[in-house]
């Protein structure tokens, strides 16, 4: 008998295939090289990596977003991957400059990197932007519909919103050529998480703005004394000490 899935886009399957299951939507530059560094201290620790983010400012910050094959991700384990990476990628250096790292879960307005979260997004709406263009667009937005093929050579179906009048509103997306996607934070995507909340007997917490998890842990420097939490709060984080001169 095949594996039973749940269509929720907060993911509910189970089993050792979803852990194994490759990003179909990778990083580049150095965001690939911490990746590479990554995925397999998270998978030992049972959970995958969705996306590798570096931003550069006022200061460098590494975020790492990951969850479990069920699509779940809480502060205490957010708290376990900083344990475990920390270490890591002080050994490995792929980032020469002082950083801040940032765990997190995906949130509600997720990235989707998996064949399984396309196909966990059929009814939601959508951003794609592609590395090369179709027709001379490369940015599109609309309702997942369905997923074709297998592995690299799988085929997103998405009907567009944001077609002109002389352009398809059905579009096919190659996955090997998307360079990122995600959700759109919408009301029924906050109604059927919320909804998924409850059913799995958590607590739901409060709608977070695009780009923010209100679920995950903000911890303090690493060689800071620890302090309270507040329960809004949203990385774990660590500071590396900047180098001497």
């Amino acid at each position: 008998m095949g594996l039973q899935q749940d269509k929720s886009i907060t993911g509910t399957e189970t089993g050792p295939d979803l852990l194994a299951e490759p990003r179909l939507v990778m990083d580049t530059g150095v965001a690939a090289r911490v990746a590479l560094i990554a995925a397999p201290v998270l998978h030992d620790l049972g959970f995958r990596l969705v996306r590798v983010k570096i931003s550069s400012g006022m200061d460098t910050t590494l975020q790492i977003m990951a969850e479990r094959p069920d699509g779940t991700m809480n502060v205490d384990d957010c708290e376990k991957v900083s344990v475990a990476l920390s270490p890591v990628l002080d050994l490995e250096e792929p980032i020469t400059q002082a950083y801040r790292l940032e765990v997190s879960s995906p949130g509600i307005d997720r990235p989707l990197v998996r064949r399984s979260d396309f196909e966990r997004a059929v009814g939601h709406e959508a951003r794609v932007e592609l590395s090369f263009g179709i027709d001379g667009r490369k940015r599109f937005r609309g309702w997942v519909e369905g997923v074709e093929g297998q592995g690299r050579d799988a085929v997103v179906l998405l009907r567009r919103i944001d077609a002109r009048p002389d352009e398809p509103s059905d579009v096919r997306l190659p996955i090997h050529d998307i360079d990122q996607a995600r959700l759109v934070l919408t009301e029924a995507l906050i109604r059927e998480s919320l909804r998924a909340g409850k059913v799995a007997g958590d607590e739901p917490a409060p709608a977070p703005e695009p780009e923010d998890d209100a679920s995950v842990r903000r911890g303090p420097g690493r060689f800071a004394k620890p302090k309270p939490l507040s329960p809004g709060a949203a990385a774990a984080r660590r500071s590396r000490p900047l180098p001497k001169r």
